[in-house]
């Protein structure tokens, strides 16, 4: 089946040079394109959320196939609905449809089923497709559309992408198109959107879902949106990021009754984070220590380490190394995270149990350098050692609750015991700090 473009001179230009034109005014092409998993895109007409998308579509490296996951606005076809064949047209072309992904999604859910017909007059994923082709025009695409269902169907759908993407082994970016509160004030669309979008940045699909729901936030594609939320995260999805927001007023200058869109990064795990989640599981699970099988660049260094351990947001383990005390980068993570999960002091040692709440940070330590007074410092950019004699205190910088200098240099002493009447030497560092 050919699936031709349906909102072509009505969302966006049919003539392929006007919409080239105009995608070349939203789009940065210099912007540095890094690796995401997951995308939240808004779908309306270009003039109107066109800036929100292209924000965040500038910034990805373009894989071979695009999953877009979208809501069922006309409420034809099947509720939860996937095509496996045939090919997509548009003014700037044709894409075809990864049947081997899209079968093996199909198969691998209880409630996805194939069918064309309810693709056939959505808007939600055709608009998602010229700013792809923009950049890229030989990518594949996997179409999915939702309608009203119960949230278990979402997460099912969520997870038999995950599975499918695992098992074949693709590299995909996953799409959730989604307007977020429609045709209310400015003022209540942000109070609410920032609402919704605060639990996509946590990655909690429950969260959301209450909220929507609590709180009677129009978003169009909460559902594909919590699909994207369990599929990333069943992927290595760690990192969010809220790349732009704006309304329908940004446009037309009427803030009394807008449509909100928002534009989200979803990134999965770094390498760095990646080795301290497996060195940790695999040791509190088997208590055997890990080799790494390929190091990054990063971790070929050799440089102090930190490795924190969080449960629920908050703190539940972190050790590390001033300085580097093993042959690279990675042998400091595998030292650290075993001592984080089961040496700090303050806890007790992780659980098995405990393992699917957990969240890494690894932050690699630049070299330190002595200050000569503290305008020298910034909590937010510098982390800081303080010392007195053999007793040294060290605070990793930009951590929640600690704003100023003097409350670094407090903890600091605090954790070293020295006493805040003791000269102490003060030194600075930066870290690149992986999630």
């Amino acid at each position: 089946m050919v699936r031709h473009a349906v909102v072509a001179g009505q969302f966006y230009p049919s003539h392929p040079s006007r919409l080239k034109e105009m995608i070349a005014g939203m789009v940065d092409e210099k912007s540095q394109r890094e690796d995401a998993l997951g995308l939240i895109l808004p779908h309306a007409g270009y003039p109107y959320s066109g800036p929100v998308a292209a924000a965040a579509i500038s910034r990805i490296k373009f894989k071979e196939t695009f999953i877009i996951l979208g809501p069922n606005h006309t409420g034809m076809g099947k509720a939860l609905s996937i095509m496996t064949s045939g090919n997509w047209e548009t003014p700037l072309g044709s894409i075809d449809i990864d049947g081997e992904l899209a079968r093996r999604i199909l198969t691998s859910s209880r409630h996805l089923e194939e069918d064309d017909k309810a693709h056939l007059y959505e808007h939600s994923i055709e608009v998602q497709l010229p700013f792809l082709q923009y950049f890229k025009d030989n990518f594949r695409l996997v179409p999915v559309l939702f309608s009203y269902q119960d949230p278990e169907a979402y997460k099912d759908v969520g997870t038999a992408i995950a599975n499918a993407v695992s098992d074949l082994e693709r590299d995909v970016t996953i799409i959730a198109s989604s307007d977020m509160t429609h045709y209310e004030s400015s003022e209540s669309a942000r109070r609410k959107d920032n609402k919704a979008i605060e639990a996509i940045l946590h990655l909690d699909e429950e969260q959301l879902l209450r909220r929507v729901k609590e709180l009677g936030i129009s978003m169009c594609g909460y559902a594909p949106t919590v699909a994207l939320i369990i599929a990333a995260k069943n992927l290595g999805a760690t990192q969010t990021e809220l790349v732009r927001y704006g309304t329908s007023g940004d446009s037309t200058g009427d803030y009394s009754s807008v449509v909100g869109y928002a534009s989200i990064l979803i990134k999965e795990m770094s390498p760095p984070a990646k080795l301290a989640k497996a060195t940790i599981e695999t040791y509190v699970t088997e208590r055997v220590i890990p080799s790494p099988e390929k190091l990054t660049d990063e971790m070929e260094e050799k440089a102090g380490v930190f490795v924190s351990i969080h449960k629920s947001g908050s703190l539940r383990g972190c050790i590390g190394t001033f300085e580097p005390c093993t042959k690279n980068v990675a042998e400091e993570i595998i030292a650290n995270a075993i001592n984080a999960a089961t040496r700090d002091p303050r806890f007790p040692p992780v659980s098995a149990d405990e393992l699917k709440d957990l969240t890494y940070n690894v932050d690699i330590l630049t070299t330190p350098e002595p200050v000569e007074d503290t305008g020298q410092l910034d909590p937010k950019k510098y982390g800081i050692i303080v010392q007195s004699g053999m007793r040294r205190g060290l605070l990793l910088p930009d951590l929640e609750g600690v704003d100023t200098v003097d409350a670094q240099i407090s903890i600091c002493r605090q954790k070293a015991g020295i006493f805040p009447d003791e000269p102490i030497k003060v030194y600075r560092f930066r870290v690149r700090r992986y999630r």
